[in-house]
This record gives C-alpha cells, sequence and structure tokens, in this order.
C-alpha cells in the first residue's frame, strides 16, 4: 500500500463548549513502519464498520469547499500539508459551531491501492491503558482506539477523476447515535448519499431468489450459489470495495458466467453494475434446511418474521405466499 502523503493534526476541543484550539504540523509524516501499520490497521477497522453510506460530493460552493480544494491539490496548486492545513481548519470551524463532538487527531492520508488512488480522512481518539517499562515498572500509557472509530471517510480519488456518472466514489460512517452527531463531518467533507447500500443489497438478495426459483435448481446447487453469493459480497465488505454484478454473475455460476447477470437486465430490477454491500443485510441472507420423512424443507433467513413464522410452542411452520409452482401442483392433486 503505497503512501504518498500523511499527516496528523490535533484538535483540542473540551466537551465544555469552549472553543477549540488547533495543533497543527507543518510538515508531512515521513514514510515509516508505523505509518503504514497505523494505515493499515485504519482501514481494517472501517471496513469493518457497520452503517456506512455512500455518495457522491455536492457541487463545489462556499458551504462545500472540500473538493475544491482536493482537486487543487491533486492538479499541483498546492501541497499536501497545506491543503491538509486548510481541511482542517474548516473542519475545526465547523466542529465549534456543532459543539457536538469532542476533539481528537484528525489524520489524512493519500495512498494508493492496487491501481486505485485514495484519501482517508479520520478523527481518531486515545484510550488510557497501561505499559511495562525496560525498568520492568508499570505505567500510564495512551494508545490509539480504532476499534472506537466514529467518524471518518475514504474518497476513491480514481474512480471521482475518471467516472464522471459514479455516485459512490466516497463512503463515510453514518451517525450511530443520531444524524446530527456526525452531520458536521459529512459537511465537512461535503458529500451526499448516492446509493442506499441496504436497498441495493436487498434488492440483489431478491433478484437472487428469484434467478434460483427461475432455474428450479435441487437444494444442494441452491445452496452452494447462496453460499457463493455470500461470501464474495462479504469479501467485497471486508476490503472495503462494492460487488460488480458481472463478477458475482461469474462466481455463483462459472459453466454460465453471464446467467445471472443476463437475468437481472432482462427483469430491470434497477441495479447499478457496482453495489456496496451492506454487511446488515447479507448477514441475514444464509438458508434454514431440513430434511425428515420425506419433507424437505429450505428457505433463506431473511423471510424468517415475514413470509415464514415459526410457532416452536405448536411445533409448526406457517408459510404466506406459496410458490407458485407447488401452489400448481396441490391444486392438480386436489383435483
Amino acid at each position: 500500500m503505497p503512501i504518498r502523503h500523511c499527516i496528523v493534526h490535533l484538535i483540542d476541543k473540551k466537551p465544555d463548549g469552549t472553543p477549540s484550539v488547533l495543533h497543527a504540523r507543518d510538515s508531512a509524516l515521513g514514510a515509516s513502519q508505523a505509518i503504514e501499520n497505523l494505515l493499515a490497521d485504519l482501514n481494517d477497522s472501517y471496513n469493518a464498520k457497520q452503517g456506512k453510506a455512500w455518495g457522491l460530493f455536492h457541487g463545489e460552493s462556499g458551504a462545500y469547499p472540500f473538493s475544491g480544494w482536493l482537486k487543487h491539490y491533486l492538479d499541483g496548486g498546492q501541497d499536501f500539508t497545506a491543503f491538509s492545513r486548510q481541511a482542517v481548519e474548516h473542519l475545526q470551524k465547523l466542529m465549534d459551531e456543532s459543539n457536538l463532538s469532542t476533539g481528537g487527531h484528525v489524520l489524512l492520508a493519500h495512498y494508493q491501492q492496487g491501481m486505485t488512488d485514495y484519501l482517508a480522512i479520520a478523527l481518531l481518539h486515545h484510550s488510557e491503558g497501561v505499559a511495562v517499562t525496560d525498568a520492568l515498572d508499570v505505567t500510564p500509557a495512551k494508545h490509539l482506539d480504532l476499534g472506537q472509530l466514529h467518524l471518518a471517510a475514504r474518497i476513491n480519488i480514481s474512480e471521482w477523476q475518471n467516472n464522471q456518472q459514479s455516485k459512490q466514489y466516497i463512503s463515510f460512517i453514518k451517525g450511530k447515535n443520531g444524524k446530527k452527531v456526525s452531520e458536521y463531518f459529512r459537511d465537512f467533507i461535503g458529500c451526499q448519499e448516492g446509493v442506499d447500500a441496504p436497498s441495493e443489497t436487498r434488492t440483489l438478495l431478491k433478484a437472487f431468489s428469484d434467478f434460483v426459483e427461475s432455474e428450479d435448481l435441487p437444494e444442494e446447487q441452491a445452496r452452494a450459489k447462496t453460499d457463493a453469493l455470500v461470501d464474495y459480497a462479504s469479501s467485497q465488505a471486508k476490503i472495503g470495495e462494492p460487488m460488480t454484478l458481472e463478477e458475482l454473475s461469474g462466481v455463483i455460476d462459472e459453466e454460465r458466467p453471464r446467467a445471472f447477470y443476463e437475468h437481472i437486465r432482462n427483469k430491470d430490477y434497477g441495479l447499478s453494475p457496482e453495489i456496496p454491500p451492506d454487511k446488515r443485510t447479507l448477514n441475514q441472507f444464509r438458508r434454514f434446511t431440513g430434511r425428515a420423512e420425506g419433507l424437505s424443507i429450505s428457505f433463506e433467513s431473511h423471510l424468517l418474521g415475514s413470509k415464514i413464522e415459526y410457532d416452536e410452542a405448536r411445533d409448526m411452520l406457517i408459510i404466506r405466499q406459496v410458490p407458485t409452482q407447488l401452489k400448481d401442483q396441490l391444486k392438480r392433486r386436489k383435483d
């Protein structure tokens, strides 16, 4: 992961409402193993966070100047340190106005992963701990607590520059305790939501369920394809990358790599070519399966509580909206 530039500033802001104080570095951090480890750990923590949103920049304006500063830096109009100082001063101003957050260390990192350039921005906080010194004394120690990452964003610079139609080149953590907690940070980046990841993921899973039903696959094949989809989506979520419909189609069926893709296009589900995976939605999609005495039942776990109910006291499953093919067979048997 080549790191082009990385810098950390400190916004010292107390929770008592007093104005913050900015302690800014006057140069970027030098290359070191510690910086590489920090950025790798930050990416792992960020990718693992649930509840992220995906979007794009607002048009550049006085209210949303960040994209203009970033473009100016990338075009060579100013160096990274000057760009970061300009950005963090703006963040400090919004933080003071919001009066909803304590300060912290602001990290900005411009790095490359594969062939793609990214800018990561995160507000970092410390946790208190203890350490043992060389003299075997126990002493208080602080460490960055990346597990408590609440305000962070990642900008896919390459996609922003090369794909004018994209609406998902920025990802950011949404406020867990209400929108206002993270609203000033989102305004600092100047971004708006462009893709509803949970909704898109649900639509994709609906398209997959329809595809499996239309193919009339044996249970073992249906389960294998479900596992392939969830494994692919989970691996993309782990590295913070979107699912690509064409790639997913090949993963689901190697012998007919475009079958699922063509199903999506022919049915017109309105899905984007690339979809940011929503981990919470994916975790609800595993299948329940049971077989005994000539009875075989299988359904996706997200249907439990909607189309399917389990009455534990009476040891019963209640099924709503019986599949058409099964319904036709039952009607013919009745006649």
